[in-house]
């Protein structure tokens, strides 16, 4: 890693949540090596959201001072509301403003519905859900009153593609629904919000390959499906479009969802009604008996799976 001196993000003040580790460790140093100052937030958890050390945190910040980058850690939990209105205060506290807010930071458990307890629940939504609206909702007034902003949360093709994790999935469904509206929100205030569903080799994923073969062999997942997956790389590869997203060339990019890693970068479409009925409703609500003739033959007619479940 160099850090530049004339890069696109010179100036700039970053926070990256969950940076200690995977995609969020080199979502840091790759702002850092385009010009950002960073504040490297993690609480240093297991991927399950299990225990807590400094080390992961002080590692991406000792990496990036030694090349002659800016940062400071964060051990703020953003499941905690206060903590991460701390984790704010910290970039504007030791860098003077805050312009990046990367919510990065996640935990899944690897857990069939039957499998999931309150507290297995409620842990995936404070720290996935809850943790990234947290960051959002006391950064979005230091950007306000900057008239600038980028914010790149982390969702998961689980949001469109089910793979298990039923928590784990309601969890990034709700940060893609909270990216869409943020988007509109601060349409107008020269802030931008997007995010990524990155796919790369690190803890969360490392058993992927032992959990296929487990929903196959349940008969949740087709073969076809698990080889069509794509492989896991190495993080590093995800961070081109988080760079981009956070520079002045994506000025005019909001509300977007995109694909990453490997060699890839992929547009989500947002969700569209694709078939409709219509009835008169002054005549009334639609009768049992007409929407069961009705409905195969017009908006089902395609067939009521979507291409994923397949």
């Amino acid at each position: 890693m160099i850090v530049s001196t004339d890069g696109p993000l010179v100036g700039r003040v970053a926070i990256v949540t969950g940076a200690g580790r995977g995609v969020g460790r080199s979502e840091a140093l790759a702002l850092a090596a385009a010009g950002a100052k960073v504040v490297v937030n993690d609480v240093g958890v297991d991927s399950d959201g299990v225990g807590s050390t400094h080390g992961p945190a002080d590692e991406v910040v000792d990496t990036i001072r030694r090349t002659g980058g800016e940062a400071v850690a964060s051990y703020e939990s953003v499941a905690d509301w206060a903590g991460a209105g701390r984790v704010v205060d910290t970039a504007v506290d030791q860098f003077g403003r805050l312009d990046i807010v990367v919510n990065n930071a996640g935990i899944v458990r690897q857990q069939m519905i039957e499998d999931i307890t309150e507290e297995d629940f409620d842990a995936t939504i404070a720290v996935n859900l809850k943790g990234t609206f947290a960051i959002c909702r006391h950064a979005i007034p230091v950007l306000r009153r900057s008239g600038y902003g980028r914010i790149i949360n982390t969702t998961s093709n689980q949001w469109a593609a089910p793979l298990g994790n039923a928590h784990y999935a309601a969890s990034k469904g709700g940060v893609t629904s909270l990216t869409y509206d943020l988007a509109w929100e601060l349409q107008h205030d020269k802030i931008t919000v997007n995010a990524i569903a990155p796919f790369a080799a690190t803890r969360m994923t490392q058993d992927a390959s032992e959990r296929d073969a487990a929903l196959i062999q349940q008969g949740v997942m087709s073969a076809k499906r698990a080889k069509a997956k794509e492989a896991r790389t190495d993080p590093e590869l995800t961070t081109p479009i988080v760079l981009y997203l956070a520079s002045e060339a994506a000025s005019e990019v909001t509300g977007c969802v995109f694909r990453t890693g490997g060699g890839k970068v992929g547009l989500y479409t947002h969700p569209v009604e694709t078939r409709t009925i219509f009835r008169d409703e002054n005549t009334g609500p639609w009768p049992y008996d007409d929407l069961v003739d009705l409905l195969p033959r017009s908006v089902l007619s395609a067939g009521s799976k979507a291409p994923h479940i397949q």
